[in-house]
């Protein structure tokens, strides 16, 4: 009978085989690194930007694309069970595609929302130059975007209100003179910044003298609570508003609506450059821990 160690020297050897030296599977490391990162960066960049805007249809449907991109490579996985090799960085690939394809559509919906959504809604609405609020009515700038008030308005301080649900929703009318208007329509507005009980208004560039300039309120959320400081202000101050407007007061609202758009790329440049570092930690992770299973 031959020799059962010689028999056990020629069988293939063990992962803790000393001196055993194991090929890394190159092509599925850089696929793992890279291809989540792809689905990853558009899902996020279509969440975010204009394909939202224009055919949210569209954008939600990369991310179906993404989790249809997940199901395949679990089923590849659970087809290659029996080459252990390919089972795992396939069972890798869905776990990473699957992070990949639900962050980039929850963060990237969070971007669009709070970013992009606002500078594409005021950048489709019309700008008005010179407008004074003891002429103009509300309902001749119902799609105002920018508007930029007459020399010899401001705010109203005595006017202000603030109305109260979890957070002070603050209103003060924009006026032109002294003069009692017959319809307050233009009301500069903010979130917890005056007292509420008292005729404070501490919002946006209240105190910059130059200010003279509105720019839109665009979250519908926002709007029914500003309606109800300003029905209050007409209790209060015996006063009528039949059409309110609300705008953020400002100098330079092209500043401010360009500001949006900064943010939105930003957020989306921070999001993509810190998923592939998390992919590349993951990966490198997966690698070593592998190794040690003897399934790299």
């Amino acid at each position: 009978m031959g020799d059962p160690m010689g028999m056990e020297a020629k069988a293939p050897g063990s992962v803790f085989t000393p001196g055993k030296r194991r090929r890394m599977n190159l092509v599925a490391i850089c696929g793992n690194i890279f291809v989540p990162w792809f689905v990853f960066s558009g899902i996020f960049g279509g969440m975010s930007f204009s394909l939202h805007y224009q055919k949210p249809v569209l954008a939600w449907l990369l991310v179906l694309v993404g989790l249809a991109l997940t199901g395949v490579s679990g089923f590849l996985a659970q087809k290659t069970k029996q080459v252990e090799r390919e089972e795992m960085w396939y069972t890798f690939s869905t776990v990473a595609l699957l992070i990949a394809t639900v962050t980039a559509a929850v963060f990237g919906d969070m971007n669009f929302w709070y970013n992009m959504q606002p500078f594409y809604d005021i950048e489709n609405l019309n700008t008005y130059p010179s407008v004074n609020p003891a002429r103009e009515k509300g309902q001749q700038l119902m799609d105002a975007g920018r508007v930029y008030f007459a020399d010899g308005a401001g705010l109203d301080m005595r006017k202000a209100m603030g109305f109260k649900n979890l957070d002070l929703y603050c209103v003060a009318p924009i006026v032109h003179g002294e003069d009692q208007l017959a319809s307050y329509d233009f009301w500069a507005v903010g979130v917890n910044c005056c007292s509420g009980v008292s005729s404070d208004f501490r919002c946006g560039e209240f105190n910059n003298p130059h200010a003279r300039s509105g720019l839109r309120l665009m979250r519908d959320d926002q709007r029914p609570f500003f309606r109800l400081a300003v029905q209050q202000a007409e209790a209060a101050y015996n006063i009528k508003a039949t059409h309110p407007l609300f705008f953020y007061w400002m100098q330079d609202p092209v500043a401010e609506m360009n500001a949006y758009r900064d943010d939105g790329f930003k957020y989306y440049l921070l999001g993509i450059f810190t998923h592939f570092a998390f992919n590349v930690f993951c990966v490198v992770a997966a690698v070593v821990g592998f190794s040690k299973i003897g399934r790299l």
